[in-house]
């Protein structure tokens, strides 16, 4: 695979989807080649507005994926956290609680109970050891924020997810330059995620 530097457009669902299935399907990509040594961790930001559009994209892009004989696991943020605060009995109880706290003390609950490093990745890992795949994908990106960041999710996965490509779906603009490093822009807004080790995906070519 070759990286080259492009312009911070965001691209249509569409267009999205036919680099995407091109890209993913090469056995450059799948073998992780021409990475040098850096973690095969792929970013595809995309417009808020098109999270509808994107997120009926990805399920398309796997299922084609599939039929191409390529094994997908999409780890959905949103839903692995439920599943954790069930695991964990307390899905019922912070229910019950957020009315009657405030925003502050709910988002310092739930950061305590589905940290990245102690909660969330190893119950990625385990789910991976469950898995037969050949890419990953990393998908309620946008519906975990702000109690879970991106890139504390990527930061904590990189010593267990090196072994396949994994692709986060960003609803936002993953942005690199010499002068200010590389920044993971949620919704366009936010400018404080640093993370430098992944490739955004529209500037990968094989």
């Amino acid at each position: 695979m070759d990286t080259v530097m492009g312009d911070e457009r965001l691209l249509s669902p569409t267009d999205a989807f036919n680099h995407l299935v091109k890209l993913i399907s090469s056995e450059r990509f799948l073998k992780m080649q021409g990475l040098g040594n850096e973690v095969p961790f792929f970013i595809c930001p995309y417009s808020p507005r098109d999270a509808v559009e994107m997120e009926q994209m990805v399920q398309q892009l796997g299922n084609r994926l599939r039929q191409q004989g390529i094994r997908v696991l999409e780890v959905n943020l949103y839903d692995r956290c439920i599943e954790l605060l069930q695991a964990r009995g307390i899905w019922n109880r912070v229910l019950e609680i957020e009315p009657a706290v405030s925003k502050a003390e709910f988002k310092e609950l739930l950061q305590g109970v589905l940290d990245p490093e102690q909660h969330l990745v190893p119950a990625i890992a385990r789910k991976m050891r469950d898995s037969e795949f050949d890419v990953m994908f990393i998908t309620g990106v946008g519906e975990v924020f702000p109690f879970i960041r991106s890139h504390a999710v990527l930061n904590n996965l990189q010593s267990t997810a090196k072994e396949r490509p994994t692709v986060m779906f960003f609803p936002g603009k993953y942005t690199q330059s010499l002068e200010s490093g590389a920044s993971l822009d949620l919704f366009g807004r936010l400018h404080d995620d640093k993370y430098y080790r992944a490739f955004n995906i529209f500037h990968v070519r094989v």
